[in-house]
């Protein structure tokens, strides 16, 4: 194992004080760039390992970063996004030296967590996964006076808070529109619980580009379900088993459509010739398609890359208390797959 150094050895390492390397570790914009850079390429060199117990003594900060978790079987944020997201935000605390704190409640018991943590101060702030419409967590943290950066948005809520959301409506408009395009014209959409705010504006996007185009809503080819394999599978036969069924079908998870995939294979039918498929991919580490052309056609945006940018807008407020709400809109990138193809007559 690489032996590591503390502050005190790396100050000496490099001839400055410890005053001067832990404000350019921490980012202190008085620290000159070129003196910034020296001190983190040695400190990954001589592998640094912050003493965080007394960097909370001198910053009045638990240096922890909280994420309370439902035990929920039915919930989007308990799948394999979920651990990509925090694996990008935990890069982040470590690099600026905090630690995270992951919290397992059962439903319902949510907000007893939150006034826990805010009142034990055990943590220095907080992300909110998984929101929903008229979320009562985001005025519950904002008058605990805890700083919070919520993943997603929450429709219905007017105050001010800091969130980090993709744009899903843009996204699945796009999506609709790719396969328009194409000549579909019967486009089934297999989307995740609509009592998530992310799957409510998936179906307005795609809503949307349908009657921008004068192509009827169908209420039959929309599904709302936990994004499972055998949810998507199950949807999709329910729909290629209609009398007039859809040549095209939009899914909400890559894992939804692999399941999609499937019902397609046992209709006898073929995915990208007889019906075409576009997914929302959030690059999840271990799902990856290595190959020049993917599997699927998808609308992209890396679960990680919000993660680590979550994390980083989280410890900004919580290192500047003056700092109003902060936002990222994320777009994603439609990338063409396999698994479309035109209409056919």
């Amino acid at each position: 194992m690489k032996h590591s150094v503390n502050l005190k050895q790396l100050s000496e390492e490099l001839g400055l004080s410890q005053a001067t390397v832990s404000r350019a570790l921490n980012g202190y914009p008085e620290v000159k760039e070129a003196t910034r850079e020296r001190v983190k390429d040695a400190a990954l060199r001589l592998n640094y390992a912050p003493n965080v117990g007394a960097r909370g003594l001198a910053t009045g900060r638990s240096m922890m970063i909280g994420h309370v978790i439902p035990v929920s079987t039915q919930h989007e944020m308990v799948n394999p996004i979920f651990g990509d997201f925090v694996a990008g935000a935990a890069q982040t605390y470590s690099g600026r030296g905090y630690d995270m704190m992951l919290k397992h409640v059962e439903d319902g018991a949510e907000a007893a967590a939150y006034r826990n943590l805010a009142t034990q101060g055990g943590v220095d702030g907080i992300i909110v996964h998984g929101p929903k419409s008229n979320d009562a967590r985001i005025g519950l943290l904002t008058a605990l006076g805890i700083p919070f950066v919520v993943h997603g948005r929450a429709s219905g809520v007017a105050e001010p808070y800091s969130w980090v959301d993709v744009n899903n409506k843009r996204s699945f408009r796009r999506a609709a529109e790719l396969l328009l395009d194409l000549g579909h014209q019967r486009i089934g959409l297999v989307n995740g619980l609509e009592t998530m705010d992310f799957a409510a504006r998936r179906r307005a996007g795609y809503v949307e580009a349908l009657e921008a185009r004068g192509v009827p809503v169908d209420p039959a080819l929309m599904t709302r379900s936990e994004m499972t394999e055998a949810n998507g599978s199950r949807a999709a036969a329910g729909m290629l088993a209609m009398a007039d069924p859809p040549t095209a079908i939009l899914a909400s998870s890559l894992v939804s459509g692999f399941g999609v995939r499937r019902a397609i294979e046992e209709a006898g039918l073929t995915m990208g010739l007889d019906v075409s498929v576009v997914v929302h991919d959030d690059l999840v580490s271990y799902l990856g398609d290595p190959s020049d052309v993917p599997l699927f056609s998808a609308t992209r945006s890396s679960v990680r890359e919000a993660g680590r940018i979550s994390a980083e807008l989280l410890m900004d407020i919580v290192e500047n208390k003056g700092l109003g709400p902060k936002t990222r809109l994320l777009e994603a990138e439609l990338v063409l797959g396999r698994s479309t193809g035109p209409r056919r007559t």
